[in-house]
């Protein structure tokens, strides 16, 4: 979910003309305090896929319990 809210606000921001370094620095870093090299991983991240991941697990569990 953190990174579901990290990558929104990087989008909110991000423009063609504004490097992600400055995104970073100005909008992402204040709110979550995160190293640059986090955010690039975040980014590349498939944050719908592993969320359904994710809830499958969790109701495979409650079913099993």
């Amino acid at each position: 979910m953190r990174y579901k809210l990290v990558k929104e606000l990087y989008q909110k921001h991000k423009t063609e003309d504004i490097p992600t370094t400055v995104v970073w620095r100005k909008y992402v870093y204040p709110v979550y305090p995160i190293s640059r090299t986090t955010l690039y991983e975040i980014l590349c991240t498939p944050i719908t896929s592993e969320l359904k991941k994710i809830e499958e697990l969790m109701s495979n569990q409650e079913k099993s319990s």
